[in-house]
């Protein structure tokens, strides 16, 4: 493989208008087909044979509305000690029904009713239900939501607390790039600054990584129109291609600056950047595919259509690094080494004197490498008890499927007001559908009725509605506490199981669904699915890692160590989003459940971003080390070599992650939390420290491979050291200070095979 991207690397650097121009066709004609064919987004997070789901299907079949149209609410609250259906305040709600009913698209109105139950028991606050000429999968035209907009400011200057809400006001615009994710672009740019000198080297990987993200969501807009999507599947594109479409160009633009600034042709060394720390960029770009794309093996189709998504975006981020980088690389030839800005070139020839002296002297990273080696057993115990203390909350993790309204909304505002006046089990009441023959129906109906009337947490209990076709009817029952919260999932529970002997003696058949009853069964599938999926991940690891290091305890290492960067991240989610530690200073307004897909998302994208940096830091010591250096020296050294790139990659994943904390959706910043703070502490403890200290406690048992493995497994060359000799490029062995004592000089093949 490294010599094909060679090859290709060189091609590209030659032919660079050529690939230039072909990218720029392929997005011109992503772009097309993804605003032509775009679709609206959908949140429907569903999972197909669940008891919930199938039963909502069968009330749209026995139960068939009139129109299926989209709905939306006005919900009004009149001042201290007035009603909504007396007085000014009545006459302000009438003017609110009028005014509305005259907005384009609006098909319907109905006042809020005490009958209706639209009313509060104090009267103090009503509910106008809206439904527009507008398909309920469709999105509500921009001119008819200002129109309603208009009549609620009108309402308000009329002393009334008015807010908008349901299904038609709470879909919220999806903002690719807004203020804070800039920011955090702008963040990585001063990183990638400050590690290559030169602002137009730095330019480059941001410039490449916006065109592979760009590319990826036109792309997910065009299929749209053939599956159906949230728009947090094309958050979390945005968010991973921006991240290692920096990270990934940052390696290949790294090792080709080093190379030309030691005077190799510039030609020849985009070549064998792309070759050697390409083929880097290539397995890390598979790892994170293949983690995201294992998505689907949990047969979600939500998480599939996400995991999928964003792994397709990963391709092309890594498609975008081997091809469009070397070609806009070769616009700059020499000048890749240079800055027109002074400062920056001055601190480019220090930063090139330190070099010099750290080859001899060892630079910050072997003295940070060292200083963990002298120290192990302190260092990797303090590592263990942090990571231990920052996970303690995850044993408390409770799952979720939270609104993705933000906080200070309207339809959030509305929904807090529906749930202070009519109680949080308006929000959350639960659908029970009795099937069976017409003279059984009726009958079980109201035992269950009755039954399900005096359960603990039950608020009321609709009469039964039957079915026009005589074998089926419905209850609809409200729980008193909100869609979120343990005590409807007992209710769900329990009416479960009060309806087995129901359906014994009666011959029917009961099942429960509504939305919350839906959203319940999916968080219970997630949470099944977490450990297969994890177990999944992990033997995966094992299996990559032991192929590519041809060792065992290095890939079990690693593996561990991303179960501990895992949990202290959940736990460290769970006490921010759950519990509300430092809420406030992180603008997050609105604490509970965690999301329930983010574990699992999480777990995909940090097991594939914990690969990377563990393959750029630890195949530098496997080289050492094969060249015969003692293994604690190995670790040292190649320490120092991959210290500095993995550190300014994790910082630009920090900066990019980082910045969704601020977005407007509460789903985008948990998941911007969670990923900033597993990328801190894979990078920062887990890789840094723990990585260091186990590799100096193990010593020459960290490269051990029994001799059935070292037959069998291929020999997988991610960093093109077969390349770089064969091109005679390779350094030259070093003359060592010291030569390793007889004890510690065993060639690796005599370590791996056992002889």
């Amino acid at each position: 493989m490294s010599t094909l991207l060679y090859r290709l690397g060189r091609f590209a650097y030659r032919r660079k208008w050529s690939v230039i121009g072909a990218w720029s066709v392929l997005l011109l004609i992503a772009a097309v087909a993804g605003l032509g064919l775009m679709k609206p987004f959908t949140s429907s997070t569903t999972i197909p044979g669940t008891e919930a789901q199938s039963t909502l299907e069968v009330v749209e079949e026995k139960f068939p509305q009139p129109d299926d149209l989209l709905t939306g609410e006005i919900v009004v609250r009149a001042p201290e000690g007035q009603k909504v259906t007396e007085g000014s305040a009545a006459q302000a709600v009438q003017e609110i029904v009028r005014d509305a009913g005259r907005v384009a698209e609006v098909k319907s109105v109905t006042a809020p009713s005490p009958q209706a139950g639209t009313v509060s028991v104090d009267g103090g606050t009503g509910i106008a239900a809206l439904t527009f000429s507008v398909d309920k999968d469709g999105k509500l035209p921009a001119d008819t939501e200002a129109g309603i907009e208009k009549v609620v400011e009108e309402a308000r200057g009329a002393g009334l607390a008015v807010e908008m809400g349901g299904d038609a006001f709470s879909a919220q615009e999806v903002k690719v790039m807004g203020p804070a994710e800039i920011i955090g672009v702008v963040i990585a740019l001063a990183v990638l600054v400050l590690v290559f000198r030169a602002l137009r080297a730095a330019i480059l990987p941001v410039a490449t990584a916006l065109v592979g993200v760009a590319m990826g969501v036109l792309g997910l807009l065009a299929l749209t129109s053939v599956i159906t999507m949230d728009s947090t599947s094309i958050i979390l594109a945005v968010m991973l291609g921006l991240a290692v479409g920096i990270d990934y160009a940052l390696f290949i633009v790294s090792r080709h600056q080093n190379q030309v600034r030691d005077g190799m042709d510039p030609e020849e060394s985009m070549g064998l950047a792309t070759g050697t720390a390409g083929g880097a960029v290539v397995f890390a770009g598979a790892t994170v595919v293949i983690a995201l794309a294992a998505l689907s093996v949990v047969n979600i189709p939500f998480l599939t259509v996400m995991g999928v998504g964003a792994a397709a975006t990963v391709v092309v981020s890594v498609l975008v690094a081997v091809t469009l980088l070397p070609a806009t690389l070769g616009l700059l030839g020499e000048r890749i080494t240079t800055s027109k800005v002074p400062f920056l070139r001055r601190s480019a020839e220090r930063a090139a004197r330190r070099a010099v002296r750290a080859d001899h002297e060892g630079g910050a990273g072997q003295r940070w490498a060292g200083f963990v080696a002298r120290r192990r057993w302190a260092m990797l115990i303090v590592s263990l008890v942090g990571l231990g203390v920052l996970a303690v909350p995850a044993a408390d993790l409770q799952l979720g499927l939270g609104g993705t309204a933000s906080p200070d909304s309207s339809s959030a505002r509305a929904q807090d007001m529906v749930d202070d006046a009519f109680g949080p089990g308006r929000s959350g009441a639960l659908v029970v559908v009795i099937e069976g023959r017409g003279s059984d129906v009726m009958p079980a109906a109201q035992k269950l009725s009755s039954v399900v009337e005096g359960l603990p947490g039950v608020a009321s209990v609709t009469p039964v509605v039957p079915a026009k076709t005589g074998d089926a009817a419905l209850i609809s029952v409200t729980p008193t506490s909100g869609p979120e919260s343990e005590e409807t999932k007992r209710v769900l529970d329990e009416i479960r199981d009060a309806r087995t002997p129901i359906e014994q003696d009666t011959g029917t058949d009961i099942n429960v669904t509504g939305t919350t009853a839906v959203n319940i069964d999916v968080v219970d599938k997630l949470s099944a699915a977490l450990p297969v999926y994890c177990l999944l991940v992990m033997g995966l690891a094992l299996v990559l890692l032991i192929v590519v290091f041809r060792a065992v305890a290095v890939p079990v290492k690693a593996a561990l160590g991303f179960l501990l960067s895992l949990a202290g991240s959940l736990g460290a989610l769970v006490a921010v989003f759950q519990w509300g530690w430092l809420s406030g200073l992180l603008g997050i307004e609105q604490t509970g459940p965690v999301l329930s897909f983010l574990p699992m998302l999480l777990v995909g994208i940090l097991f594939g971003l914990a690969m990377d940096y563990e393959v750029f830091l630890v195949s530098r010591m496997r080289e050492e080390y094969t060249h015969g250096r003692p293994p604690t020296e190995a670790m040292v050294r190649g320490f120092g070599h991959g210290s500095r790139v993995v550190v300014a990659a994790a910082l630009i994943m920090i900066a990019v992650f980082g910045s969704f904390i601020f977005a407007e959706m509460q789903v985008i910043k948990g998941m911007g939390f969670a990923l900033a703070i597993g990328v801190l502490l894979d990078a920062f403890v887990v890789r840094m420290v723990l990585v260091p200290a186990v590799m100096a406690i193990l010593g020459h048992t960290a490269w051990w491979l029994p001799r059935f493995l070292h037959r069998v497994l291929p020999n997988v060359d991610i960093e093109g050291e077969k390349l770089t000799h064969r091109l005679g490029v390779a350094p030259s062995p070093r003359t060592y200070d010291r030569q390793p004592a007889d004890t510690d000089r065993v060639s690796v093949g005599a370590r791996s095979d056992g002889r």
